[in-house]
């Protein structure tokens, strides 16, 4: 009997180490580690990096992307400035998203998204008449193609002209991001 037992365990053992032989990282091709950094490649875009971490969700990262690639282009232009209104938006900070806004919109050609995304902050703080303003000139830009400009429009000409009837409440829209660095304004529900 011990010695069924000792050929059972003899079998267990052997399958078991010829399990353990099975190739995994063949390591004469490429070695087991990761590939290195290729110092010879073209970098990415330090514009395009802070677009793909907006989209992520990433905000601070975005902007301290954006600030690197504003050093390697000689300073602030349209794009950045847009990029980092856009950035500061996703974090709630008003005020420095507005002002990065209006310098992207006021000092350089505006692009549709651009006022679409400084009306969303000027909708956040409360300056709806503002907001339909730059809403129908981002609307305007873009020929009406954008459903979300329009969308965003909408609600502005629809909350500005409860505003004279109705009590404001604070809590009817919130702000979701859309897009890679669009935002539109959607009832709460």
């Amino acid at each position: 009997m011990k010695t069924g037992i000792r050929g059972l365990m003899a079998l267990f053992i052997a399958f078991g180490l010829t399990a353990c032989g099975q190739p995994g990282i063949d390591a004469s091709q490429t070695g087991p580690f990761a590939p290195g950094i290729d110092l010879r490649a073209e970098g990415v875009d330090g514009v395009e990096v802070a677009h793909r971490l907006i989209a992520a969700g990433e905000f601070e990262l975005a902007i301290k992307s954006f600030n690197r690639a504003a050093l390697d282009r000689g300073g602030l232009d349209a794009e950045i400035l847009s990029g980092l209104g856009t950035a500061n938006l996703g974090l709630g900070r008003l005020n420095q998203a507005e002002k990065l806004l209006r310098r992207a919109t006021t000092e350089y050609d505006p692009e549709p998204s651009d006022l679409n995304n400084l009306g969303v902050v000027l909708m956040e703080r409360g300056q709806t008449a503002e907001a339909v303003q730059v809403f129908r000139k981002a609307f305007a830009l873009d020929d009406g193609e954008s459903t979300l400009i329009r969308d965003n429009l909408r609600l502005a000409l629809a909350k500005s002209e409860n505003s004279v009837s109705v009590e404001p409440n604070e809590s009817q829209y919130k702000l979701v991001r859309r897009g890679s660095s669009d935002f539109l304004i959607r009832t709460a529900s």
